[in-house]
């Protein structure tokens, strides 16, 4: 194996020229005296070399091949002129022994001839026998020349029995040799090292190396993230990375040791179609990788953030209405590494065909087909595989693309990989008429809303091509990323996740997790609604304006296609419009407001409504991505949907304030037990609104903190635990009400490493203020040991009593989450008068960043607002906090004037906190 051509070599390196430049220090100098001139001489043609491809690169940005292997070039000559240097003026010998011979073996990434500009140089030194003392000055010569060129070199020295014998049982060190490209030395013991490879290695191995590359593949795809389409993919090693290229070769090379990924066509693996598009897969990546590197300054494989607008912009990616150039060139990448996926499936199929039929590797693959041949609608099914009978099956009738997967899903059955490459070839057969197909769109409704596994079969449609040919408007969405920290996948395997998430609820695998939704799905009235719904619920992210309602107008004309009545279209298309209600009632207004639940309903007007945006809401965020789902937002759904029953079901005969404040102190007393008689002791200090506001089991903790500050004449007290219901912190600030008490808090507990999720305010009529805040760590977990929760207490404790500086300190602390720094939101300041009756609502979006919270609090106490409650949500780089205030009166802002004046003080305290965002990253 060599490298292609390389044009214009001279251009990148002139090894001849170099060589008498060296010839000259050698003989001016000496080998020794001269070594630091030569170490010059070959870093400044490193760096030229460099220099030139990153030029040609940035004129042919998409040129991954070209630059790959100009890279590797480069390289190879430096290693070839360190290597006759060494031999000829270092350690010259007259008459080399036998074995004073060295062959020098390119390996991995650099065997390939695939190289980055700051790849690793993976070596090879392979002698005929144990090394002599002059192979090993040699050897160590050439890499302290090349360490000083600041190469980061893999190598490894090893005699040719020795290579040949650890390569029988390490997969590390046969898939060296297997890759490995004679660059210099000694040719005949490589040679020798690749005949007794094939022959000693690597015959009768085939279905071992195949198991064992899989395994390291499916491992290596575990490790990181196992999906394609997670927002920030590693180009080399994720899944649809170059990595699953690279092991597609090294199988096919290993079972028909062809020498280029070209031959694998030849061998049947790949038409010439797909080898293209191997081949545009791999340049694409290639490109990227280079890019990466040459933005980073350094080897970096993860396509993050913070690189991906650049790397967008050097591989001229522009902006389109509805999208940016970064989430067009994300969208291509995702692309790209759904080819790859497709690839191997298509691979793996014909070396299974063509391994059947012989006993190379034919073990490997035997358990595939484990039974008898059986038909099921025409299909034939071995094992729990079902295949099409013949290859023009779908070309008889197009209709049958939908038909094999409703099949699958029905029958629980797996779709053999060499089907989908059929039905991937053939998805172009579905046309406008197929579409319009009652039985095509009957076929596809069992697929989208199955009993058995539907995000599979949903997922191996996608992969075929079919899913975004029978539904345009999905293939619109289709490897579409959007460029924020809050959504983890593309927008497609969100949606399939999340189809997902509701046929596991729906088989009762979920019930621990969601109980809620375990329990409301059995008994939906309208149960291919909400799958029709879910799938729909995104359908028109990247189209410029509000997704949700253009998404309504496409559910008004798919719905009717799909065979769903009027009344179900009309369903449908309202999920789709406020699928993002409940959340945002949730977590941004206080359920303990009765004009929240009011408002809610009034939006809801039903309970089947209520049911089925509730399902869809839960399955929404937890397909996210990990993390982003938790117990405080499962409770706040419930809380709200409890709410909501209650008054969809009793209407105007709901309980009223008195009643529920009553019940509430009734069950207090019950948690209390023995301390029951604190409820009356100290009803009357709280008002109806701090009964109304917490919860029971938070009363039933704050009632005997409160009484035991009192019996003790402390004027300040301060308790947290770990709050389990909630998956947070509880903690209890009990202290004489002052104004700014709020942001005081709010700054201890992010200093001590808080983040604030929800805030209630009270003040009792002695003045005695309550506050309760549920807090958690940045990663969204809670405080729970005594050491933290110790320095929480702590951290209040010296605020309050101005020991410490807040704001200086918060100041110096780093960014909470330093990829937040790629995204700039928009900084809005929302005023709201219809949310509450006695509140005036203000919800602000800001970047997130650190003491946000203390800052904003402290605006509101400079403009004389006394804020009740606040409720503070993250959705990755955006901070969403609403507060309900009142002015020093206890009524609502309304005065034009005076609303302008918060919004400039909130801006403004936003704005600062952008600079020093900005001066933390500089």
């Amino acid at each position: 194996m060599s490298l292609p051509r390389i044009r214009k070599q001279r251009k990148i390196i002139d090894r001849r020229q170099l060589t008498a430049s060296i010839a000259e220090i050698v003989e001016d100098k000496g080998a020794q005296a001269g070594r630091q001139d030569i170490v010059d001489l070959l870093r400044g043609a490193l760096d030229d070399g460099r220099v030139v491809l990153a030029k040609r690169l940035s004129k042919r940005p998409g040129a991954g091949h070209e630059h790959a292997h100009g890279q590797a070039f480069l390289i190879d000559q430096l290693i070839r002129i360190v290597h006759d240097h060494v031999v000829d003026d270092v350690y010259p010998v007259g008459n080399r022994s036998s074995g004073e011979r060295i062959a020098l073996l390119a390996v991995g990434g650099y065997g390939r001839g695939e190289m980055a500009p700051f790849s690793d140089v993976d070596l090879a030194f392979i002698t005929p026998d144990r090394p002599t003392s002059w192979c090993e000055q040699v050897i160590e010569a050439i890499l302290y020349y090349l360490w000083d060129l600041n190469l980061q070199v893999g190598h490894s020295t090893r005699s040719l029995a020795e290579a040949l014998r650890m390569a029988k049982s390490d997969l590390t060190i046969r898939t060296a040799l297997l890759e490995s490209r004679f660059l210099w030395g000694d040719q005949d013991i490589y040679d020798m090292a690749r005949q007794q490879f094939w022959n000693d290695v690597a015959a009768g191995s085939e279905a071992v190396f195949v198991q064992e590359k899989l395994e390291e593949r499916n491992a290596r795809h575990k490790r990181m993230g196992d999906s394609r389409y997670v927002v920030e993919p590693n180009v080399k090693d994720g899944k649809g990375g170059l990595r699953d290229l690279q092991t597609l070769y090294w199988m096919g090379k290993y079972v028909h040791r062809v020498k280029s990924a070209a031959e694998l066509v030849e061998k049947g693996l790949f038409t010439d179609k797909e080898y293209r598009s191997f081949r545009r897969a791999e340049s694409f990546l290639l490109a990227v990788r280079a890019h990466l590197h040459t933005i980073a300054n350094r080897g970096e494989d993860r396509l993050t953030f913070d690189l991906q607008r650049e790397v967008a912009a050097r591989m001229n990616y522009a902006d389109r209405p509805g999208k940016s150039a970064v989430e067009r060139f994300m969208q291509f990448y995702f692309l790209q590494a759904k080819h790859v996926g497709h690839l191997t499936g298509v691979f793996l199929a014909h070396l299974e065909e063509q391994t059947s039929q012989t006993s190379r590797v034919a073990s490997f693959f035997s358990n595939m087909w484990p039974g008898k041949t059986r038909k099921v609608d025409g299909y034939l099914v071995e094992g729990n595989v079902i295949a099409a009978p013949s290859d023009d099956w779908f070309q008889q009738d197009p209709v049958r693309l939908i038909e094999i997967f409703a099949v699958a899903e029905r029958e629980g059955l797996e779709v053999h990989p060499g089907t989908i490459r059929i039905a991937r070839r053939d998805s172009a057969l579905i046309t406008a008429q197929t579409r319009k197909d009652a039985r095509a769109n009957a076929l596809f409704m069992e697929v989208l809303a199955g009993r058995k596994d539907p995000e599979s079969v949903l997922r191996w449609m996608n992969e075929a091509g079919v899913f975004g040919r029978f539904v345009p408007d999905f293939g619109k969405v289709n490897a579409q990323m959007q460029f924020d920290m809050y959504h983890h996948y593309t927008v497609d395997e969100h949606t399939i996740r999340a189809i997902g998430l509701l046929s596991e609820i729906e088989r009762g695998t979920l019930v621990e997790a969601h109980p809620l939704a375990s329990e409301i799905l059995p008994n939906l009235a309208n149960r291919r609604v909400l799958f029709v719904a879910t799938l729909l619920h995104d359908i028109a992210k990247g189209r410029g304006g509000d997704h949700s309602v253009l998404g309504a107008a496409v559910a008004k004309k798919l719905c009717p296609r799909l065979g769903l009545d009027e009344k179900e279209t009309e369903l449908v298309a309202w999920l789709v419009r406020v699928h993002l209600l409940m959340s945002a009632t949730a977590f941004k207004r206080d359920l303990s407001d009765y004009k929240t639940i009011s408002d809610f309903v009034g939006h809801v007007q039903s309970l089947e409504r209520l049911r089925l945006l509730t399902v869809l809401t839960i399955v929404d965020i937890r397909a996210v991505g990990p993390g982003v789902w938790n117990s405080w937002k499962r409770q706040l759904l419930a809380d709200l949907y409890e709410a909501g029953q209650e008054l969809l079901r009793l209407g105007h005969k709901t309980h009223g304030r008195a009643e529920r404040v009553a019940a509430k102190k009734e069950r207090v007393a019950q948690i209390l037990g023995e301390k029951s008689g604190l409820v009356d002791e100290l009803a009357e200090g709280f008002g109806d609104t701090y009964w109304i506001a917490e919860p029971e089991d938070v009363i039933a903790i704050n009632l005997p903190h409160y009484a035991a500050a009192r019996d003790m004449g402390h004027s300040l007290s301060i308790h947290a635990e770990y709050y389990q219901a909630l998956g947070a912190t509880l903690v209890t600030v009990i202290a004489d009400d002052h104004p700014g008490l709020f942001f005081r808090i709010a700054g201890a507990i992010h200093l001590a490493g808080g983040n604030i999720i929800d805030a209630r305010i009270h003040t009792n009529r002695d003045g005695k203020a309550v506050d309760n805040f549920l807090v958690q760590d940045p990663l969204g977990q809670p405080f729970s040991e005594a050491a933290q929760l110790a320095r929480l207490e702590k951290s209040i404790e010296d605020a309050l009593a101005n020991r410490i500086d807040i704001v200086p300190r918060l100041e110096k602390r780093p960014l909470k989450q330093m990829r937040a720094e790629n995204f700039r939101i928009a900084a809005d300041v929302v005023f709201d008068n219809k949310a509450s009756n006695y509140f005036t609502v203000i919800e602000v979006n800001a970047t997130d960043r650190p003491a946000l919270l203390n800052r904003l609090t402290r605006a509101m106490f400079e403009q004389s607002l006394l804020i009740n409650s606040a409720h503070i949500t993250q959705y990755g780089e955006r901070a969403v906090d609403t507060f309900y205030v009142t002015d020093l009166l206890g009524t609502k802002v309304t005065s034009p004037e005076r609303m302008k004046k918060v919004e400039r003080a909130l801006l403004d305290a936003i704005t600062a906190g952008e600079r020093e965002m900005a001066e933390a990253a500089e």
